[in-house]
C-alpha cells in the first residue's frame, strides 16, 4: 500500500501560475483567413474564403468560394479586409466563427475611391 501523505490529491496536476500560457482546453479549433464583403450588420461580417482545389477527374484547378458570417464585437472589420477567423460555438443561427485578427487593410483601395468620387463627371 502506498504511504498517506499531507498533500491534497490534486498536488501531481501542474499548477498555471496567472500570466502564463495555458493549456487551451477548447480543443483544437481551425482558423482560415478570407476577406471581409460585408459589414453592415451590428456585430457581425461577412467573410468570403476562396480556396482552389483540384478535379479528381479532370485534374483542373477550380475557384471555390464559401461564405461565413464571422462574430465581430467591437465592430472593427471593415469591407476588403483581409482576416483570419477562428472556430467558435454557435452564436446564432448561422453564426459559427469568430473575428480573431486583421491582417491587412486595403489602404490603397480607399484612396483610390477617394480620388475617384472628388472629380466632377463630365456632362455629355
Amino acid at each position: 500500500m502506498s504511504e498517506p501523505t499531507d498533500a491534497p490529491a490534486h498536488a501531481g496536476a501542474p499548477t498555471i501560475q496567472p500570466g502564463q500560457p495555458g493549456p487551451d482546453h477548447r480543443g483544437s479549433r481551425r482558423v482560415i483567413v478570407g476577406t471581409v464583403t460585408s459589414s453592415t450588420m451590428d456585430k457581425t461580417a461577412t467573410v468570403t474564403v476562396i480556396r482552389r482545389v483540384r478535379d479528381r477527374r479532370f485534374h483542373k484547378f477550380l475557384t471555390r468560394r464559401v461564405k461565413y458570417h464571422v462574430h465581430d464585437e467591437h465592430n472593427t472589420a471593415k469591407v476588403g479586409d483581409v482576416v483570419e477567423i477562428v472556430e467558435s460555438r454557435p452564436m446564432s443561427k448561422t453564426k459559427r466563427w469568430r473575428l480573431l485578427s486583421t491582417i491587412s487593410r486595403p489602404a490603397e483601395v480607399d484612396a483610390h475611391m477617394r480620388a475617384h468620387t472628388e472629380q466632377p463627371h463630365a456632362e455629355k
